[in-house]
């Protein structure tokens, strides 16, 4: 916090602070003895009628009052990661959307709307990457009306807890009445450690989504429009670890896209009676050894926030968090899938 040369507490921003990360510490509970403080750190995303809105890395949206601020200041960006690949929030961006494109996509100013028949949010929703050129309220028009015409819901995905996110966006969006459903994270690691955790035997890698595979995949009954998503993208790998049923369906799959430096991982799932064998391990390092042959050096994935076996087997790997990112539906519509 914000000390004076006299050791009081100041508060160091104002409303000209908008859209910029601070720190800021209030009184969680007035009036009582022995008073109370909580610290929050994020992005001011607005301060009006004597109330701060402060957004977190998670996404979450923290309300403070103006009369419970004891001290606040703007503070750097987050740090870099001392470990790992070094990317900017655009370059993961765009390297992830490349890997799970869409069939259709049109760009609206600097936003990329996207389309592929109601498969995954990720492939259905709006990217933005700047501007749209047009004023806030007319693009969301524009956005609903182009997802409309497809009977599709209007979806935009946002991102936040890194240099160069859309924290305001994010609550712009929530200020007309979008609704945040699905947080996920992107976690970065180093390509060659994954590689070397297993030897990978017994791993059959393909360039093609065969039955097999398909028939572990989760979402099943998988159309054509969802073939071509999983299909596309720089080179696409299929892994598949065969059950001891030759007929039956794989005891592990996963899927690899390799973009220049950049290798994601992605449908790494394992029958659940073969689970803790080390198969997604075996999955992995099967794909990041030939993510590495194609030149790869670094490598993501997403992962949600509730799924505590997968964050802990990444984090194990040496992945680590970079970004949140969310998926904001249009006010008075159905959902879709992930």
């Amino acid at each position: 916090m914000e000390i004076s040369a006299a050791g009081r507490l100041e508060v160091r921003i104002t409303t000209a602070d908008v859209g910029k990360r601070v720190s800021v510490r209030r009184l969680s509970e007035a009036g009582v003895a022995g008073e109370k403080f909580t610290d929050t750190v994020g992005v001011l995303t607005s301060w009006t009628d004597g109330v701060l809105l402060i957004t977190r890395k998670s996404g979450e949206s923290v309300r403070v009052a103006e009369s419970a601020l004891v001290a606040g200041k703007v503070v750097p960006a987050a740090p870099a990661r001392r470990r790992g690949p070094a990317a900017s929030y655009e370059e993961l961006a765009r390297v992830t959307a490349r890997a799970w494109p869409p069939v259709e996509g049109e760009w609206l100013g600097a936003w990329r709307l996207r389309a592929a028949g109601g498969f995954t949010r990720r492939a259905n929703s709006v990217l933005p990457l700047g501007d749209p050129g047009l004023p806030l309220d007319e693009a969301l028009t524009a956005v609903r009306r182009w997802y409309g015409e497809r009977g599709l819901p209007a979806y935009v995905q946002t991102a936040t807890g890194a240099e160069g996110t859309q924290e305001l966006l994010c609550a712009e969006l929530e200020r007309r009445g979008w609704i945040r459903e699905v947080t996920a994270e992107v976690w970065t690691g180093p390509l060659a450690p994954v590689a070397d955790l297993a030897e990978g035997t017994g791993v059959v890698l393909s360039r093609e989504a065969d039955e097999a595979w398909l028939a572990r995949y989760q979402r099943k009954g998988v159309s054509d429009v969802a073939l071509r998503v999983l299909g596309a993208g720089p080179s696409v790998w299929f892994a598949t670890v065969p059950g001891a049923d030759p007929t039956g369906a794989p005891a592990a799959i996963g899927r690899c896209v390799v973009d220049g430096r950049w290798a994601s991982f992605a449908a790494v799932e394992v029958d659940p009676a073969r689970r803790r064998q080390g198969l997604a391990t075996a999955v992995m390092a099967a794909l990041a050894r030939r993510a590495l042959d194609e030149g790869a050096s670094a490598a993501w994935l997403q992962v949600e926030t509730d799924n505590t076996g997968a964050r802990a087997l990444y984090a194990g790997m040496g992945f680590a968090l970079h970004h949140a990112y969310h998926h904001y539906r249009e006010p008075g519509d159905a959902g879709t899938d992930r």
